[in-house]
């Protein structure tokens, strides 16, 4: 045994509604409107039908349909109205994605030049290192030069006291 759904009546009459306005917006709804029109007067040309009756029914016929075509766009209005809502809804909804997205992104930001920082640190600090390293191997050399002067002069003097 299938369940077989069947829309609601409201959805029923939407999606009927919704094929009439489609249907009221095309060519062929154009040419069966000309052709009825053609086909009041010729049958009144025709004495087929009496030109009063003929204009009470097509007026009363063209009233009826101004009343529908009237309810079926303010149905298409309120139907795109509410699709605009959730347009703007989504619209809104992306743009608080994009703000928490420059947040973050200030925050990477702020977490590189941080980074950039420490860099420029850590340099300094391996120049200043490397400055003091030189320093100090200049000071041994200075010291061995010298420690080797001393030597030398500590010889000549034992060699004049001799």
């Amino acid at each position: 045994m299938s369940t077989v759904s069947t829309p609601p009546p409201a959805s029923r009459i939407a999606s009927l509604v919704e094929r009439l306005i489609t249907w009221v917006g095309s060519p062929a709804s154009l040419v069966i409107h000309t052709a009825a029109f053609i086909a009041f007067f010729a049958a009144s040309i025709l004495h087929l039908v009496d030109w009063d009756t003929m204009f009470l029914t097509l007026t009363t016929v063209v009233s009826l349909e101004a009343i529908y075509l009237s309810i079926f766009i303010q149905f298409s209005v309120n139907r795109q109205a509410a699709s605009l809502k959730e347009v703007e809804e989504d619209v809104e909804s992306i743009q608080e994605d994009v703000e928490e997205l420059g947040e973050h992104v200030e925050g990477i930001k702020e977490d590189v030049e941080e980074i950039q920082e420490d860099i420029e640190e850590i340099s300094e600090d391996e120049s200043e290192e490397a400055a003091e390293e030189l320093r100090k191997q200049r000071q041994a050399e200075t010291l061995e030069s010298l420690t080797n002067d001393v030597k030398a002069m500590l010889r000549q003097l034992e060699s004049m006291r001799r």
